[in-house]
């Protein structure tokens, strides 16, 4: 992590009460409100809007056009894929007021969510889960799953470092996963994946 001031592009707006840590790159057309959060060492690409209340952790990459609405929390080292979107209201109507109503949304650490991707509101996404690009993410997501599809749904498990967890044995209940690109182990009992230790 850098101690740099941040960057903020000479076309964007950053209005004043709005935090930004050390380091965090802000590019071309950006709109940072006020309350907004975001953490050290991030990157908001071209035309991404964080609205106030907004809370993002460190070395968050944000791609072109997104808007982090209000209710969002993006932890340390999310990724948010090019025209990905999240909601904040489930039903909405131009002509009623519905701002309390919004659902709270939370992306848990290291997840992933590919270009033009849904999160519709009042989910949380687990740790180092990989949304598929397209996917529409209507339910919570447990750590480490591979969600693809309309609606997404589990059609796998992804690991830390961002390759596909393949079977590697059985312990009992207890199943072995090895990631694809590194090697490192993981146990699986039902929906519930973390690292192996020991």
């Amino acid at each position: 992590m850098t101690d740099a001031a941040p960057f903020i592009h000479e076309s964007s707006y950053v209005d004043a009460g709005a935090r930004i840590g050390a380091g965090t790159r802000v590019w071309h057309f950006c709109h940072v409100l006020p309350g907004a959060v975001i953490g050290a060492g991030c990157s908001l690409g071209q035309n991404v809007v964080v609205m106030n209340g907004v809370t993002i952790g460190d070395n968050v990459k944000i791609q072109n056009n997104v808007s982090i609405y209000e209710g969002v929390t993006l932890e340390d080292d999310v990724f948010c894929g090019p025209s990905m979107v999240f909601t904040n209201v489930l039903n909405p109507r131009s002509h009623i007021v519905r701002k309390d109503e919004y659902r709270p949304t939370l992306v848990r650490r290291g997840a992933s969510i590919g270009a033009n991707a849904t999160v519709v509101c009042g989910v949380t996404i687990g740790a180092y889960a990989f949304i598929g690009a397209g996917a529409v993410v209507t339910r919570d997501v447990p750590a480490y799953a591979l969600i693809t599809g309309v609606p997404g749904r589990r059609t796998g498990w992804m690991s830390a470092a961002g390759h596909r967890l393949v079977p590697d044995g059985q312990d009992g209940e207890v199943e072995r996963l090895r990631c694809s690109g590194t090697g490192a182990l993981y146990r699986r009992r039902g929906d519930v994946v973390e690292p192996w230790e020991g």
